[in-house]
């Protein structure tokens, strides 16, 4: 059975967007999620809502319990995830407001721990194509069915935070050939495609990082603006793409088998 697990991030912790709700606590080996677990469905579709950083946004970046959420996630038999993020462009084209569906991830993340398997075991996942490329394109035509601008790849550099970067760093991104960044997506999705989870990250332009000088600096005041503006493109997507996801099994999957030692 499909079960689709939602991960909200920055000002997305829209877990009234499910009906039948219940909000149950999940013990796991890795200590607390981030709130209180919310069940229900969405358009009928079973749904597990987990909100990143906490319901009143009171966990930092690197202080989310990734292990938790994803093996909560799990857990409760979460076939897919859809991660909502706000991130910031950094491509002219990719303007605030745009979604985004990125294929490929650079990591600069320092603190945190990045895999399941410590002690007796070594995994070494494979990570070439680290989201799910059905569920990634699936988003790109239903976004682009409905109307919503989107760019259905692109790069995020996934940065440790929880400060913003400088023009420098911003400019070195742009250079790296990085297309958004954030501060989220990594480990996660390098934590779902151990646990066997098809994951794809929903990214919402809220603002052109600082490497454009003719624009505002990113600041938390202008991504709360973009991100409560726009939420209702990211539910319009939510409520049409859960009904078409129409695959259980998928290569990316069954790549933790034979990936460790």
């Amino acid at each position: 059975m499909i079960k689709i697990g939602i991960i909200g991030g920055t000002g997305f912790g829209r877990a009234d967007i499910v009906t039948n709700r219940a909000e149950i606590k999940v013990h796991t080996p890795y200590g607390a999620p981030s709130d209180l677990v919310t069940t229900g469905e969405i358009e009928g579709v079973p749904v597990i809502n987990i909100p990143r950083h906490g319901r009143h946004h009171n966990i930092y970046p690197s202080a989310v319990n990734y292990r938790a959420n994803i093996w909560a996630m799990k857990k409760l038999g979460a076939t897919h995830i859809l991660a909502v993020t706000a991130v910031g462009s950094l491509r002219e084209e990719i303007e605030p407001g745009h979604l985004v569906f990125p294929d490929q991830f650079i990591d600069r993340t320092t603190r945190r721990i990045a895999t399941f398997y410590e002690g007796q075991e070594v995994c070494h996942i494979p990570m070439a194509d680290p989201f799910c490329e059905r569920l990634r394109t699936l988003l790109g035509a239903t976004a682009a069915r409905l109307g919503i601008p989107n760019h259905p790849r692109g790069t995020v550099v996934t940065i440790e935070g929880p400060r913003f970067s400088t023009r420098a760093e911003s400019k070195m991104y742009r250079m790296w050939g990085a297309d958004i960044i954030n501060m989220s997506t990594v480990p996660e999705v390098v934590l779902a495609r151990e646990a066997g989870i098809c994951y794809a990250t929903i990214a919402m332009s809220t603002d052109y990082d600082c490497w454009h000088e003719s624009r505002e600096p990113v600041s938390w005041e202008l991504i709360q603006t973009v991100m409560h503006r726009n939420a209702e493109q990211v539910i319009a997507l939510l409520r049409a793409v859960v009904g078409e996801v129409d695959f259980v099994r998928c290569s990316c999957k069954e790549m933790v088998h034979g990936a460790c030692l």
